[in-house]
């Protein structure tokens, strides 16, 4: 063999032998997780509930359309879905059955589970590891965390261990047990994609947001970390299909203990509230507010006699942080007061026209339903129009009470121009204009008249109760 090919040849050899190396630690490094599996498993439930339905609740009930799909497919989708039964004896009633998963956490018989598991259910069944069954008592729920308590008979139950929630971080392993489809027992695993996320309607949950595979009957199940901790309870899925798609919500643990130890305590949960609507902080209002870059909670309404109004919270206000949590996306409020007990103190850093300020305010408890500020009828008083396109009037004294508001401006004509490119309507209540509260026509006028071009500039606009704050730029 020649000099040239012997050295070709032993690269090759020497390639070959670094490849494998790399192949053999790479696969060294990924996690086993066997011992976690045999040792969590035990402690790891199947829930299945009873509901008594009408017939024609239950006939009328609508169901997927699986027409067109495979057989096998068809047969693997009608396993997970409820199944209406007729009870034994017939009657007038039927029984709609659910799947989901839960965890124990006590030796005496606490359980963990999602509160959409067990919603509305007449009978909450149990399946332990052994596969035996016993009969569940709701302990509580918390529908505002999607939390549930339950408990069983028994001692000496296996039990999970549980971690911190608030010790995660993006990228990290994690696993899932449950029962998707009624397959007990199922693991799935995958990494966190990120913390504290927010999810349309559930504002007091910072989620993990992780891509474990999660299907109907994981709902409830536990989230492991490495060490075998019990992290979160997998909640949510985001899917356009109806299948998983790669995105997966889990609860953290710590905001289910929290929920879990009010409920056996007391029943209930007590949440902090301060009595706002909020908005989020986008570029362009950033700038109208004078902020070097888009960042916290913008104070859009404010209600009477609320711990807000009480502690001299305003609208207009952007809330920076919170107990020194700053406050990066307007989300991340409702998630701090939130965790917060009725009485206790919110530390507050603001800003208030350009300026940086602290407020500091009690935090009351959430009231059972919110209120809304509700909006009246038009006026017919003076007109008043403006190079912003729109014929506004003063609010009336009754219009005052209606809106239970003490100044402001109500549209009463939009034209072409910027106010109509901008979605404004007849009926919308204006209480401030470029940071600028609004007692009467004349003085929306005449800011109005001194608005900058080509410069981001707010308005806050009431419609059908609900107050934002909207930007706009005049043209040269």
């Amino acid at each position: 063999m020649s000099i040239p090919r012997l050295k070709s040849y032993l690269s090759i050899v020497a390639t070959v032998l670094v490849l494998g190396q790399a192949v053999s630690a790479q696969a060294a490094e990924l996690p086993d997780f066997t011992q976690l599996v045999e040792q969590a498993s035990p402690a790891v439930v199947n829930i299945s509930t009873t509901q008594k339905l009408p017939d024609r609740k239950v006939s009328n009930q609508q169901m997927p359309d699986l027409e067109g799909l495979p057989p096998m497919l068809r047969e693997f989708f009608e396993r997970g879905m409820p199944q209406p039964r007729s009870p034994r004896g017939g009657g007038g009633q039927r029984e709609a059955q659910s799947l989901g998963s839960g965890f124990i956490i006590s030796p005496d018989g606490y359980i963990l589970t999602n509160n959409h598991v067990i919603a509305d259910a007449d009978e909450i069944l149990v399946r332990l590891a052994d596969r035996s069954e016993l009969k569940a008592k709701l302990v509580g729920t918390d529908p505002r965390s999607d939390v549930a308590l339950l408990k069983i008979e028994g001692k000496d139950l296996p039990v999970l261990k549980l971690g911190k929630s608030q010790d995660l971080k993006a990228g990290q392993w994690v696993v899932a047990i449950g029962s998707p489809f009624g397959f007990d027992h199922t693991v799935t695993q995958g990494i966190v994609s990120a913390i504290g996320r927010s999810l349309p309607n559930e504002n007091y949950v910072p989620f993990i947001q992780t891509d474990v595979p999660i299907n109907p009957g994981n709902s409830g199940g536990p989230l492991f970390n490495l060490a075998g901790e019990v992290v979160g309870i997998n909640s949510q899925i985001y899917t356009r299909s109806g299948g998983f798609m790669g995105v997966s919500f889990a609860i953290p643990i710590d905001v289910a203990l929290d929920v879990s130890n009010q409920l056996k305590d007391g029943g209930k949960v007590s949440r902090g509230w301060l009595g706002v609507v909020i908005q989020e902080v986008n570029k362009d209002l950033a700038e109208s507010f004078g902020l070097d870059k888009p960042a916290g909670a913008l104070v859009a309404q404010i209600q009477d006699d609320g711990p807000a109004a009480k502690g001299g919270l305003k609208v207009g206000d952007v809330i920076l942080s919170m107990n020194g949590q700053p406050i990066v996306m307007s989300a991340d409020l409702p998630h701090l007061v939130g965790a917060l007990k009725a009485g206790g103190k919110a530390k507050l850093e603001v800003i208030r026209e350009g300026k940086r300020q602290n407020v500091e305010l009690t935090v009351g408890a959430i009231p059972e339903e919110g209120q809304e500020l509700a909006l009246g009828g038009k006026s017919g008083a003076e007109r008043s129009s403006n190079r912003l396109g729109i014929a506004v009037v003063e609010l009336t004294d009754e219009q005052k009470k209606s809106f239970d508001l003490k100044s402001g401006v109500v549209i009463k004509e939009v034209q072409d121009g910027p106010a109509a490119l901008i979605g404004l309507q007849p009926g919308d209540v204006i209480t401030h204009l470029n940071n600028q509260a609004i007692n009467s026509t004349k003085e929306f006028t005449d800011i109005a008249k001194a608005l900058p071009k080509n410069r981001s500039v707010s308005m806050r606009v009431l419609r059908q109760g609900r107050a934002s704050f909207i930007t706009f730029k005049l043209a040269e």
